[in-house]
Parts: structure tokens; sequence; C-alpha cells
């Protein structure tokens, strides 16, 4: 009798000891399937700042409000012409390239060259959405291309009087085009460019006559 007892409690502490092995065999499993298991993707927090605009009247034909965090820089590659503008965003790596043209009946030429740069980004872009500018007081006529998607730029405009001026505008980032990471600081300068176009104003005719004189100088 007493060796039956024995036996049955042994067999119950068999039980046991395989049942706290087990239970620490998955534990180790769900810890390894944790470490192994992938990461959703992070991205560094951005932190904006804070609304605020000043107007930027250099001695091109135009005038209109920057924000206070970017800074204006001359374009200073070898091609470049005069009023050809880098309007550069420090706190996100970004620039907007502007670039002036005197309109000497040639806007078709200019239209087209802005349509074709624009479409390059198709291949990477999700889509593209044309805004029209009109504001016949002072004589500001444009489009704004809104490039979606994985494209280099991601925003792209044109502003004209239609006989004298025009300007090009294209948002580019110093990094590698991602939607995710790159979407929340497009939708913030968007609107400094917006601000921008809202402002804009040609000079008066005499200041945009004597710089037209000195363009074709050169």
């Amino acid at each position: 009798m007493m060796r039956m007892m024995l036996k049955v409690e042994n067999l119950k502490f068999r039980i046991v000891y395989l049942l706290v092995f087990a239970a620490s065999l998955l534990l180790n499993s769900c810890k390894d399937d944790e470490a192994t298991a992938p990461k959703p993707r992070a991205y560094f927090r951005l932190t904006f700042p804070e609304k605020k605009y000043v107007k930027y009247d250099g001695d091109c034909p135009f005038t209109f409000e920057i924000p206070a965090y970017s800074k204006m820089d001359i374009d200073q590659n070898y091609n470049a012409e005069p009023c050809w503008l880098n309007l550069n965003f420090p706190s996100f790596n970004g620039t907007l390239h502007i670039s002036y043209k005197a309109v000497n009946n040639n806007i078709q030429g200019y239209l087209q060259d802005t349509y074709t740069l624009a479409s390059k980004h198709q291949i990477k872009a999700s889509g593209i959405e044309e805004q029209q500018i009109s504001k016949p007081k002072n004589k500001v006529y444009g489009l704004v291309y809104d490039i979606e998607g994985n494209a280099a730029s991601s925003i792209q405009f044109f502003l004209t009087d239609s006989t004298k001026h025009f300007i090009r505008g294209a948002l580019y980032f110093n990094a590698v085009p991602n939607t995710d990471s790159i979407s929340p600081v497009v939708d913030y300068i968007r609107k400094d460019i917006y601000r921008m176009i809202e402002t804009f104003e040609w000079k008066e005719d005499e200041t945009s006559n004597r710089f037209a004189k000195t363009v074709h100088k050169k």
C-alpha cells in the first residue's frame, strides 16, 4: 500500500515537472518571436516653428512674403541667371528653387517648359493636382502643381503677368523621397508657398523696365 502511494506521488511530481518545463519553453519561444518580429518603421518627431512671415524685397521685379524661419539666397550655379533664387528651409533640409524670366513674345515656350518639368515626376508620383491662380488686380496668373507620392519635387508652380514677367518655383528636399516621412513637412511648407503666392506682387513698371534693360545688356 505504501509503495503504491509513493508511485502515485512520484507520478504526480513528474507530471508537474513536465508541465513547468513545457510552460518555460513556451515563454522562451514567445520572447524569441518578439525579438525577431519586424518592428514598425519609426520616424523622427518633427518640431514645426511658429508661422511668422517677413517681406522679401530684393533687386528683382517682384516682392512677396517668406517664412521668418527660411533664408533667401542668390543662386550661385554657373548657369544661374539674374533673379534666380533659392529659398532655403534649414530646419527641413529643403529648398524652393525660384527662377525668373523676362517675357519677350516667348511665354508659350516658358509654359511648355514648366509643364514638361512637372510632368517628369509623373513616373514616381501617385497623382498631380493643379490649382489655378488668378489675381487680376495684381496681374498675377499661374498654376500650382501639387505632386503626390514619392516624387523628387512635391510642389511646383509658375506665375506671370502674361506680357513682361514669368517666374517658376520648385520645392526639393535633400533626401530620398518618402511619402510617409516627408508628407508632414510638405503640408507645412505648402502653406508657406501659398502665402508667398497670395502676397506676390510685381513691382512698378519703372523698376521692371530698369531690370529688363540690365538683363538684356548681359
